[in-house]
Parts: structure tokens; sequence; C-alpha cells
């Protein structure tokens, strides 16, 4: 258990009835009103400004049984502390300076980390890598826009700012950083994340024998009865760390069946949701005018890929190739040929480069500030000509970088980001 505050060291006293020493760890008894012990265990003390929240802090460690917890914590409650809320202790450390925004939200990314490689970019992000690289960029562009004010200060001096200083190259090595740390981000989010998978298609064309295979196991029902998938079946797998939502729908066809309408309009509502469409045909028959049609209705803007499925009934090998524009895989779900490269196209989707060894968990917020950034970057690049108009794009754009780190960031946002935090935390 935690407590954070100011001057806890005579709220320590009365719970164990002696001063702890600064970070060392003592046996104690946790004492009720009364004086009787409620438990005996360990207490640790954090003075201010050195423990997480920049607060005093005290750890109280008990035995755990959910009875003596609930005594100890009404104890804590009766000498004056209240029950902290979601994220509270992240943003009070947030607000004394012993952490920046994007390391708080690194603490929720690891607790909440889906795979190793996931857990280890939340880690970077917490221990401030992410941070001083954001920091790295704001520096630079401070010192940019100095030599450019500096350069409007003084007009009557006869130099070019083009050529005779190094704004061009400046700018031009701060652009190639922006783009190498938004690779890595887009890297950490879909880790943090992943990709939502929608397997659509007619009846019987596979979709639940490719949920199965993908799956590892036997998730949804599958018979050749058309029709047999009536509702979303719903499955996370990792493909070298990166979650991957695999959702199979209802085969979309003209149907009487009123359990089979609402499945299908179940199956139109998740591919409107889908990071990435699998439209599977059966490889023995091909593109059907039925298909075409379902494609001609399926979200503009969406990855979608055509799995020709069954190669094996319809004796065709695996293998991939473009179609108008279009990705088509030739697999057989129920054999497993083909499975391979169905792997590596969703890599490819997902942006992924390798083994995620050098991205940082990032979060939406933080994918729109340095797409902002980037974009303000490029419009100061072609305003050199007029330097009053490039100063105020750089400004601008150090400005969206701050809000990564939280330097410039409204308070609504800040309660939004820590309140989705888990208690104690």
């Amino acid at each position: 258990m935690r407590v954070s505050g100011n001057d806890l060291l005579s709220f320590a006293t009365a719970l164990t009835g002696k001063r702890p020493q600064p970070r060392h760890a003592a046996i104690a008894d946790f004492l009720a009103a009364d004086g009787q012990p409620l438990d005996s265990g360990l207490i640790l003390y954090f003075p201010a400004p050195h423990s997480f929240t920049g607060e005093d802090v005290l750890e109280l460690h008990g035995h755990g049984g959910p009875v003596v917890m609930h005594a100890l914590l009404a104890r804590c409650v009766e000498l004056g502390a209240r029950l902290a809320e979601p994220g509270e202790f992240s943003r009070r450390a947030f607000e004394n300076d012993k952490i920046d925004l994007a390391q708080a939200e690194g603490i929720a990314d690891l607790i909440d980390a889906e795979s190793a490689q996931a857990a280890r970019a939340a880690l970077r992000s917490l221990s401030g890598e992410f941070s001083t690289s954001v920091r790295a960029l704001t520096d630079g562009l401070i010192e940019l826009r100095s030599l450019i004010e500096a350069t409007l200060d003084f007009p009557d001096e006869e130099i070019d700012p083009l050529t005779d200083t190094d704004i061009v190259p400046r700018l031009a090595r701060l652009r190639t950083d922006l783009a190498t740390l938004r690779t890595r981000a887009r890297e950490g989010s879909v880790l943090r994340s992943g990709l939502t998978v929608v397997l659509a298609g007619l009846p019987n064309v596979g979709k639940s024998s490719l949920l199965n295979r993908l799956a590892g196991e036997e998730r949804a029902i599958v018979t050749e009865i058309a029709g047999t998938t009536r509702d979303a079946v719903r499955e996370t797998i990792l493909v070298e760390g990166i979650p991957l939502h695999i959702i199979d729908t209802a085969g979309l066809r003209d149907t009487e069946d009123v359990v089979e309408k609402i499945g299908i309009e179940r199956t139109w509502r998740e591919i409107e949701k889908a990071d990435v469409i699998l439209q599977l045909v059966d490889a023995r028959s091909g593109v059907t005018p039925a298909d075409q049609a379902i494609a001609a209705r399926l979200t503009e803007g969406i990855e979608r890929i055509v799995i020709e499925n069954k190669c094996d009934l319809a004796q065709r090998a695996a293998g991939r190739n473009i179609v108008k524009n279009t990705v088509h895989l030739v697999l057989s779900a129920k054999g497993g040929a083909g499975m391979q490269l169905l792997h590596d196209e969703l890599l490819r989707i997902a942006g992924w480069r390798g083994h995620g060894e050098d991205a940082l968990l990032a979060r939406a917020r933080h994918l729109e500030a340095l797409a902002e950034a980037e974009t303000l970057m490029t419009a100061a690049e072609g305003q050199l000509r007029q330097l009053e108009l490039a100063a105020e794009e750089l400004r601008l754009a150090q400005q969206a970088l701050s809000r990564i780190t939280g330097e410039f960031t409204a308070d609504d946002l800040l309660g939004t980001i820590f309140g989705r935090f888990c208690i104690g935390k």
C-alpha cells in the first residue's frame, strides 16, 4: 500500500508507533486506533523530494489478505488519508516534475503491454528515451528559431540568410530526425494497439477455418453448412509481437433468416471499424460477381487483401500476386499452405521492419503531434524566403512537439489521460 502527501512522519508514527528512517525497510506493527496490531509487515519512508511523486511517500507491505489489507486501508483513512484516484500517483509525479507526460503514459503502457516487445518499448518510453528524442528536436527548433530571429533583428547586415548561414541544412537535419522518430513511434503504436483484422466474404469460403488456423486452436465452429457463423468471433494473436485482433464474421449474402440477417448487419459494422479486411474467396471459382459486389461495398481507405482460400482443393500452389492494385494471396486455411505469406503481408501493412527493438511505444496523440510538427516544418522550409513566416511555422512545430512531454497540455487532456490509469499507479 502506498501513501503520498506532505509531512508523513507523524502519520507513520501514529500508524506504527515508530519514526521510520528514510529509505530503510523496517519491520513494524500496523496499529489500530486502540493500539492493537492490525498486521505486521514492512514500512519504507521516502522523504520529499526524493520519491516517485516528489512528496513524502510511505510504502506499507502487509501480508496481503483482503480482510487485513482493507482494515489497514481503513486505518490510513482514519489518520487523514483518502483513496487515490486512477493514476493520481503518476499525475503527482508529473506535476512535481519527477517524470514528463510521455514517461507517465509509459507506466500505463508497461502495465498493459500484450507482448515482450511491447513491454520493452514501454520501458524505453518510461526511462525517458522517447522524451529525450522529442526534446532533442525541440532544442534544435529553438536554436534554429534563434538563428532566424537574429537574422530578422539585423536586416541591414549584408548577408543572405539562406546562403551565408546554415539555416537550410539545420532544418533538413531536423526533418530527417523527425522522420526517423515518427517511424519508431508508428512501430510502437502498432505494438501497443495492434491491428484489427476482419475476415469477410461469402458463406462457406473458409473464414472460420482461417481464424482457427491463425489462433492455433478450434475457436470457431466449422461445418459445410453455409451460414454456420451467426455472430462475430474474436481472437487476439501475436505475430512478431504485434497484437492482431482477428474477427470472424457471418457470411455476406441475401437471406430471409432473421438471425442470419442480424449477423450480416454486425459484419458490416465490424468492417467499418477494421484496419485490415481479409476478403476470402473460394480458390476453385476465383473472384465471382458476388465477391465483386462485396468488394464494391467495402469501406474505402481500409487495407484489403483478397484471400483465395482452399488452394489444395483447387490444386493450385500457394502464392502472392497483385490484381488491379490489390494483393491476392493463394493459400489453404485448413492445410496451412501459404500462411507465412499472410503473416508477412500483415506485417507489411503494419509497417513492421523487424523485431521492434528500436520501437518507442506511442499513442495516437503522440503520432498526431509528430505529424503536425512535420507538416509545419515542411511549411517552414517553403517559407524560407519570408523568414517571419518560417519562424512562426517553426514556433508552432515546437509547440506541437512540446505537447508530447506535457509542456503545452490542457488540464482536461491530463484528466482524460490519467483517468485511464489503474488505481494506485
